[in-house]
């Protein structure tokens, strides 16, 4: 698999460079409505902000993120922070340190094709970012599945991000990562239902439930992680993500992963079922 990897991550630059795309590569596709959580759980991955914010769809061209572990110094003699490395294929002879310079570079670049009427492209972009804090894997992440446009929004919007979501997950290599919200029923999850036309037998997704420190007091979730209620073959994890204050002020990952790991490990409910819960098992 160490080898595997880069291999399709490097098919991956050379088709996109020569726009053909009908090559059936094996990928991860993660798919989640519009405020699941689905941005947060791909930043709690890679242990840094990088992704933009706001209200309405803020992802509105496929995201290929290709993650690659460095090792660290034998000597300790390089920080972290100096290991973590960014590039993006439209621009490859630049290097990016700075993750807040990836956040407005693709926002720059989502502009450039996609226009800033909040409208979709099918045209992804290329992320890869080097770090010791990853696992090596690749994963695109697709706008989020809305249901009404709003602002100045296209008034087809749902019949466009509905194409672009199924041209992926159709794909019989594909991986489907969908995310649900915990405090929403997980029968109205609008990922497991797209997941579920293209899957019908659970057999390559993964569910995600997010939100889990946000249910209603006397309520758990606990029955759909252990896949009682929506059997998949490769199972649900359940992650604990920042809020919106601890995004807004600031708050380390890092942080947010440490306060995850004590959630599951301290909760009545969750602590049977621990190892197969938060962001590190999700990646594993």
């Amino acid at each position: 698999m160490d080898k595997l990897i880069p291999t399709v991550n490097k098919l991956q630059d050379v088709f996109n460079t020569v726009g053909q795309d009908e090559i059936d590569l094996p990928q991860i596709v993660v798919v989640g409505s519009q405020s699941s959580g689905k941005s947060s759980v791909l930043e709690n991955l890679v242990g840094r902000d990088f992704l933009p914010r706001g209200s309405g769809i803020v992802t509105r061209r496929p995201l290929v993120l290709q993650l690659v572990n460095v090792p660290r110094t034998e000597d300790g003699s390089a920080k972290d922070n100096d290991l973590v490395r960014a590039q993006f294929l439209h621009l490859p002879n630049k290097v990016f340190t700075d993750m807040n310079e990836v956040r407005r570079e693709i926002e720059r670049e989502t502009e450039r094709l996609a226009g800033s009427n909040k409208g979709i492209m099918k045209t992804p972009i290329h992320l890869r970012i080097s770090s010791p804090d990853v696992l090596s894997l690749t994963l695109v992440d697709l706008p989020g599945i809305t249901k009404i446009p709003v602002g100045d929004q296209p008034s087809d919007i749902e019949t466009q991000t509905r194409n672009l979501v199924f041209e992926y997950i159709s794909k019989p290599n594909s991986i489907i990562v969908a995310i649900s919200p915990a405090n929403v029923d997980i029968v109205n999850s609008e990922s497991l239902k797209f997941a579920r036309e293209v899957d019908p037998k659970g057999s390559r997704t993964i569910g995600v439930i997010t939100k889990i420190d946000l249910m209603d007091r006397g309520t758990n979730s606990l029955d759909i992680l252990t896949g009682r209620v929506y059997p998949l073959r490769l199972g649900f994890v359940g992650v604990v993500n920042r809020s919106q204050e601890d995004t807004q002020s600031n708050k380390p990952i890092s942080d947010s992963l440490k306060f995850e790991s004590e959630f599951f490990r301290d909760h009545q409910v969750y602590r049977t079922i621990q190892q197969h819960c938060g962001t590190a098992n999700l990646a594993k």
